[in-house]
């Protein structure tokens, strides 16, 4: 029987989840609540059969004193790796290109969008409509296709820069407004992907809200898969070349318009015109997004075989936990050292051999607070979630900066060795100098000798979990006190 790809490994309806003895606090971050019965609950004061404790509350929650009810991972880490080519090995031209519908003109949908699924794509549009096109800056210096690409009057945005997208889109509504300009295309995917679904939409195509027609692209095949996935270009285009006849489908969809009636997010708007591609493909769209290829990138750079546990549907996690792609990539790195095996598991010893801990009560509450499916074992899912909730908690920033000034006691801005083993004595008792020398030098991130504010804020930040280190200063303080309204609404 062959395997379907295409369906998870667990129902999307089981949902994960932790509460603290029933105690509801409305001010409490609220997520989503299982609606119905193949829901999974956990709540329990048992140690599993790792011997880690459950949760069974605030006393083995230890970021409740930063106002935590604990985390959610819904869903599950599926099978879907929407990158990956699928040709089984090396088996061009284009003989057969076949067109359905027609190009709108150009004052009807001055903006086109279309899936993203090969290089061939952006060549086929030039001869076809000569578009301008918005293009990642990483891809100016790709041979062949950077030349390609700036024939195309390309819009250049840099997908990690606020600056740079915002950018962009002032120039697609430039250009889109205005008739002396070709018209506009984007791959809203923001990658190229294998064609057996559409990930999440990019927003800059929607934002300026002009009619848009949407292009869906395929191509059949039966020995060889052309979709550029996580393979090199000069191996793509060698197995094409090897190809004696290469096949094109190209569908034009009607103009999509945001509604008249009132102003159409552009969220809805993308969703929209997601629907209608994803219709005429045949195929479902995930929440997978660009930061998906980035974690992809970031295990194959770390010579993992499988790269499917790194990839969490990123869209999703980045709108719930309000998760940059660079920060979920230092995650993955932090999570990377932590050897995870083939599965992409990791075991308590290794979490905390790679976080600086030793083995105490802590150690346990903090790998069970992450373990949100108490197997003795915790994901990548699971440790960014787990970590970006900590992140956001509210008082977090507070939290980091009481546990430097409390820690800090000549109050020269730094922190010494000792003053750090001193502090976080209490939370884990006996630690040797060996063990108090790896987690100074985890916080001395610049590497100086001392432990300076931003050191330290740095550290915790991409290892927010160590601020259960400092919860003895938190406990008889108001950590709210000095924050701004607006922080604290």
């Amino acid at each position: 029987m062959a395997t379907d790809l295409h369906r998870p490994l667990i129902n999307n309806h089981h949902i994960l989840t932790i509460k603290d003895n029933n105690n509801h606090h409305q001010d409490s971050p609220q997520f989503a609540t299982p609606t119905n019965q193949d829901s999974i609950f956990i709540d329990t004061h048992l140690e599993n059969d790792h011997g880690l404790l459950k949760n069974d509350g605030f006393s083995h929650n230890p970021y409740g004193i930063l106002g935590s009810n604990g985390f959610e991972v819904t869903g599950s880490t599926t099978t879907v790796d929407p990158f990956r080519n699928q040709t089984p090995k090396i088996v061009g031209v284009y003989h057969w290109i076949q067109r359905k519908g027609r190009p709108a003109p150009r004052d009807i949908a001055p903006i086109v969008v279309s899936n993203h699924v090969s290089y061939i794509d952006p060549i086929f549009f030039f001869y076809e409509s000569s578009p301008t096109i918005v293009a990642s800056e990483s891809h100016d210096s790709m041979p062949f296709v950077g030349v390609i690409i700036r024939a195309m009057q390309v819009i250049y945005v840099n997908r990690f820069s606020y600056q740079s997208r915002k950018q962009a889109v002032n120039e697609i509504k430039r250009k889109a407004s205005s008739v002396r300009f070709p018209r506009v295309l984007l791959f809203p995917e923001g990658t190229t992907t294998n064609g057996r679904q559409l990930i999440s939409f990019q927003l800059g195509a929607f934002i300026p809200g002009y009619p848009i027609q949407p292009v869906v692209i395929r191509y059949p095949h039966v020995h060889f898969d052309q979709s550029w996935g996580h393979i090199s270009l000069a191996t793509l285009m060698f197995r094409m070349f090897m190809q004696f006849h290469n096949f094109m489908e190209v569908e034009y969809l009607p103009v999509i318009s945001p509604s008249q009636h009132q102003k159409e997010s552009a969220a809805r708007f993308a969703e929209k015109t997601g629907k209608a591609m994803a219709s005429a493909l045949n195929v479902v769209q995930t929440n997978h997004s660009f930061a998906d290829y980035a974690l992809l990138s970031k295990a194959a750079d770390a010579g993992r075989e499988s790269y499917s546990p790194f990839m969490v549907e990123m869209a999703k996690v980045q709108k719930s936990c309000h998760l940059s792609s660079a920060e979920a990539v230092e995650f993955l790195e932090t999570f990377l050292a932590m050897n995870p095996d083939s599965s992409g598991c990791v075991k308590y010893q290794d979490f905390i051999r790679v976080l600086r801990l030793k083995p105490s009560r802590l150690s346990k509450n903090i790998f069970g607070f992450i373990d949100v499916e108490k197997n003795g074992v915790i994901t990548f899912k699971e440790f960014l979630v787990g970590s970006a909730h900590v992140l956001r908690l509210p008082l977090f920033q507070r939290a980091c900066e009481v546990a430097f000034n409390e820690s800090d006691e000549d109050k020269d801005q730094y922190l010494t060795m000792q003053q750090l083993g001193g502090s976080t004595s209490p939370a884990i008792p006996n630690m040797d100098t060996n063990e108090i020398c790896a987690l100074f030098d985890l916080f001395d991130t610049d590497g100086d000798g001392r432990i300076s504010k931003d050191d330290f804020m740095t550290c915790l930040r991409k290892n927010p979990l160590l601020i259960a280190h400092f919860n003895h200063h938190f406990a008889h303080k108001d950590l709210n006190a000095g924050r701004s309204l607006d922080e604290m609404v």
